[in-house]
């Protein structure tokens, strides 16, 4: 007999229940958006959509209206989300939300990660160039090996 140690925590479930999705209108955050649409749908989870509205201190400097710009954004990619979902109703059914943080987009996933307690996180390839500086969200999410990450071409 072998002695074992108590677990910490068990959600007493199979699979992942709610899935995280990173979506900053880019085509690649799309595709990662359907992606996991696809294991939410096979897996019978919860899908959260993410979007996190980058606070641009410059813009806001120079007198550029970014939370209105940033707002616009999230309106579209909801009104562009319920109306993907109207199409394919008749073929497949998944739940789910959409949720909006304030930030820079590690730090937001992280939150919301955290806060409706992801099983599994899937974001798009980084298109941006400047990622090669600081580091792409997507590398920055599997480094903290907090949940499984899954990044879409």
């Amino acid at each position: 007999m072998t002695d074992q140690q108590p677990h910490q925590f068990e959600r007493g479930t199979d699979g992942p229940k709610v899935i995280v999705a990173g979506l900053d209108g880019s085509e690649s955050s799309m595709r990662a958006a359907a992606y996991a649409a696809g294991l939410a749908r096979r897996q019978r989870a919860m899908l959260a959509l993410v979007y996190v509205q980058p606070v641009l201190t410059a813009g806001a400097a120079l007198g550029a209206p970014v939370g209105d710009a940033t707002g616009d954004v999230a309106e579209g990619l909801v009104s562009e989300i319920r109306e993907s979902t109207e199409r394919m109703k008749d073929i497949w059914d998944v739940r789910w939300e959409f949720h909006t943080f304030r930030g820079d987009p590690y730090n937001g996933l992280v939150t919301a990660a955290d806060e409706l307690k992801a099983d599994a996180v899937v974001v798009g390839a980084s298109e941006s160039a400047g990622h090669r500086f600081i580091g792409s969200v997507a590398v920055r999410l599997v480094k903290a090996g907090r949940w499984p990450v899954t990044v879409v071409p």
